[in-house]
């Protein structure tokens, strides 16, 4: 599988696709990359947080079954997806990114169940950073991904020897999986236009994991706070992480964009300090300016790369 090192704005539908959605590029896309990033880790760490009270109703089946049912639900209502016209190989791509997007929420959740949020959300972000230096074709890249590599580690106290190593093992999985959404949702954002291929994707895992949430935690699923609570965590942690990731991934390469994933554990981190009062502890503040140093170096190089393209595609009588 050949990882994209670039990702280019696909071109306007041709036929009509259904009203675009609300994070269309013009509204949301003048966040700029990282703002789309950010914007997108901190919905999905009060989504994590508000998830994690809903296990015990649910079960971390049900919750993922839930998450991902509305999340399809929403996305399909608003884009109004063309299910005519699109290419085999259009399919496939919305088949497999469906697919890893309910593993990669089914294996965090049940990492979660098992081990703390930091620890999972530091062992998981280990895919993208693997992704980040296998996608990455300037030895910079390289540099900026061990430095965030480093960041992460010291988040995660310098070890995981206390962890039940179940859990620990769901976590890299999901980490695997969060390094192939990535790439799958790259493809996906230039095949499809505006969030589209999103909303059909999201619309397979949900067929995917529903009969799984059912077989956990059955009528449990019906009860109406259960269902208000996971349409919260589905709109937190899916439909407005992922449009906005999807729209990030327009104007970033993977290999950069993978980099910035790096920032999650410190959002996570940040986070708890000030909502919940979690004091950051030396190494743990050292691990955050790390991860962020990192991410901003990721970006400007990425910036100045697409300046010096610009200069060199505009000659010398520019």
């Amino acid at each position: 599988m050949t990882t994209p090192d670039s990702v280019t704005t696909p071109q306007p539908a041709t036929a009509t696709t259904g009203a675009a959605p609300a994070a269309g590029p013009g509204r949301l896309g003048s966040l700029g990359p990282l703002g789309l990033v950010l914007a997108g880790g901190v919905s999905v760490q009060f989504g994590g947080a508000l998830a994690v009270t809903l296990m015990p109703r649910a079960g971390a089946l049900g919750v993922v079954a839930l998450r991902l049912l509305v999340a399809a639900v929403v996305l399909l209502l608003v884009c109004r997806p063309r299910l005519r016209g699109h290419s085999r190989t259009d399919w496939g791509t919305v088949v497999v990114f469906g697919i890893t997007m309910a593993a990669m929420n089914g294996l965090f959740y049940q990492a979660v169940a098992r081990i703390p949020l930091g620890p999972a959300v530091t062992l998981e972000v280990l895919g993208p950073l693997a992704l980040s230096v296998l996608a990455s074709r300037r030895a910079i890249n390289v540099v900026w991904a061990a430095l965030a590599l480093t960041g992460v580690f010291l988040l995660g106290g310098g070890g995981f020897d206390g962890l039940d190593p179940v859990g620990a093992a769901f976590a890299l999985g999901a980490g695997a999986m969060w390094a192939a959404y990535i790439v799958f949702s790259a493809r996906t954002g230039r095949r499809f236009p505006q969030a589209d291929g999103l909303a059909l994707a999201m619309a397979v895992g949900a067929v995917l994991f529903l009969p799984l949430g059912i077989a956990e935690s059955g009528a449990k699923l019906a009860d109406p706070v259960t269902l208000g609570l996971g349409a919260a965590v589905a709109l937190l942690s899916s439909v407005l992480p992922y449009t906005l990731e999807l729209l990030a991934l327009r104007r970033l390469p993977a290999s950069t964009f993978a980099i910035l994933m790096s920032l999650e554990p410190a959002i996570a981190a940040t986070a708890g300090f000030l909502l919940l009062e979690q004091a950051l502890t030396a190494p743990e503040a050292a691990a955050i300016a790390l991860v962020i140093a990192a991410s901003m170096g990721a970006v400007r190089t990425q910036v100045s790369r697409g300046k010096t393209k610009g200069l060199e595609a505009a000659g010398p009588e520019s």
